[in-house]
């Protein structure tokens, strides 16, 4: 059914969900690393590194995409691109030190995506460690450098390129992999937020996949969710005759913060709780 999407977030909420039984009912649309386990029909990511993660796990080659300012550029830019105008011995310097640049095999690609820092500014600070004898890893590798090379035939697709005339708003990928079925969708009647949890029950970070790459530490507190709900809410609005069901453990019941009505979605007409059993039951799975 094209008329309702089910828009997966990583909150841990869904963590006793199988997500399969959701497929024949309508769209699935995932966020981030929800390809590591499940396969979605269409997959949202805008953070750097798990976009480079994703891509060269080689999933886009056969599946939807949307990124993050995804725009492959000629291989013949490449070295003024990624390494700047260093010269052959300085390159082979960096590369020697350098342990946090990404990059997937070339073979006969000839286009790449780039993101990150340019390591050309990093050689000055690592000949002058080098020469006072200090360590050196700290300095050239604070921040990261992502080189995917990429097939001429896959199914990545730029958020920029979303909407003719329009630039990608920036959002954070659970709103913007929203707005990917929103417009992509053309007769949608019905969203259910899954695993969007917005907020934590415990005071840590609320996420399937705490802990492993590209994620927040099991210990760090929560993320600040303000972005988060005014993005949907500002979906909602642009949307008014698309229905909107905040799918939680128990509805709107209070018991739990996740379980609770967000303060400022109220008086938005097309938004409804739901609990996650009246949505096993209206769909029929059990």
């Amino acid at each position: 059914m094209t008329n309702r999407v089910f828009c997966i977030g990583n909150g841990e909420s869904r963590q006793s969900l199988d997500l399969i039984k959701f497929r024949p009912h309508g769209k699935i649309y995932g966020c981030n690393a929800l390809y590591r386990d499940f396969t979605p029909d269409v997959l949202t990511a805008v953070d750097h590194g798990i976009m480079h993660e994703i891509y060269q796990s080689g999933y886009c080659d056969k599946n939807e995409t949307w990124l993050r300012n995804w725009t492959p550029v000629p291989a013949t830019t490449y070295h003024m691109l990624v390494y700047g105008s260093m010269k052959n011995d300085d390159k082979e310097l960096i590369d020697k030190y350098q342990s946090n640049k990404m990059e997937n095999n070339r073979g006969d690609r000839q286009e790449f995506v780039f993101h990150g820092s340019n390591l050309a500014g990093k050689v000055q600070i690592l000949k002058s460690k080098l020469e006072k004898k200090e360590v050196v890893e700290k300095e050239v590798n604070h921040t990261s450098t992502y080189v995917s090379w990429v097939n001429s035939n896959d199914k990545a697709n730029s958020l920029s390129d979303l909407v003719e005339g329009q630039r990608d708003r920036g959002w954070a990928c659970g709103a913007s992999s929203g707005r990917v079925a929103l417009v992509r969708e053309k007769d949608l009647e019905e969203v259910y937020l899954i695993g969007h949890d917005l907020v934590s029950n415990t005071h840590k970070i609320n996420n399937m996949y705490k802990g492993s790459k590209f994620y927040g530490l099991p210990e760090a507190g929560p993320i600040p969710s303000v972005n988060w709900i005014n993005q949907w809410k500002t979906l909602m609005t642009e949307y008014p005759k698309v229905q909107f069901y905040k799918v939680n453990p128990d509805g709107d019941s209070g018991k739990t913060p996740v379980s609770s009505t967000i303060s400022e979605w109220t008086g938005i007409k097309n938004l409804k709780y739901i609990s996650f059993q009246n949505t096993l039951d209206k769909f029929g799975i059990s």
